[in-house]
């Protein structure tokens, strides 16, 4: 994996927004993106909302997806797999670039056809713990005509990230305004934040 780490770094250090294009394996992609179709035939991802418990607005006209928590005692084996890649890349960047990172949250987002998530930051107003996000997606054959973009603001112009199968996105939370488009069709991912606290 350190290769893929330092594929994510570079580019983040370069364009300020760090691309692995292949950074989860397709059966560990495969495996996360069954979870969360199973999690969404049993009702359990629910409309996300804005902010942290302390703030927290379920706002339909900034964001309409749908996010489940993955937790902390999760038994299942690709979430497992998954959150050991997350703590290797804490640890790597924290011996390459001192970021002194403890802690993480990860959910699993839906953006069902129709649904978006307008310009915004990943850091929350009244708690300033998130220091990195990073989106892994898991959309088997997306083409730029089902929208779902990642749209990142930076002043040398946007860049529009498809949400490609097993691509990872890393940006800082406080820095970084971004949206994502709406999407014609159901758009995948294991979204979260590299924390400092």
């Amino acid at each position: 994996m350190e290769a893929k780490f330092e594929e994510l770094i570079e580019s983040f250090v370069t364009n300020k927004i760090g691309i692995s294009e292949a950074f989860l394996s397709l059966p560990l992609a495969a495996a996360l993106q069954k979870n969360l179709l199973q999690l969404n035939t049993d009702g359990r991802m629910l409309s996300a909302g804005i902010g942290n418990a302390a703030m927290k607005d379920t706002n339909k006209k900034v964001r309409s997806d749908k996010t489940f928590w993955l937790e902390d005692d999760s038994k299942n084996d690709a979430e497992m797999e998954f959150m050991d890649i997350i703590r290797e890349f804490m640890g790597h960047l924290n011996r390459t670039c001192f970021t002194g990172l403890n802690a993480c949250e990860f959910h699993y987002a839906l953006y069902e056809e129709g649904s978006f998530y307008s310009k915004h930051k990943d850091q929350l107003r009244n708690d300033d713990h998130r220091k990195y996000s990073m989106i892994s997606y898991l959309n088997d054959d997306w083409i730029e005509s089902n929208g779902g973009q990642l749209i990142v603001y930076q002043d040398k112009g946007n860049d529009s990230i498809l949400p490609t199968n097993q691509k990872t996105v890393f940006f800082q939370s406080d820095i970084i305004e971004h949206e994502v488009v709406v999407a014609n069709r159901s758009r995948m991912s294991l979204t979260g934040w590299l924390k400092r606290i």
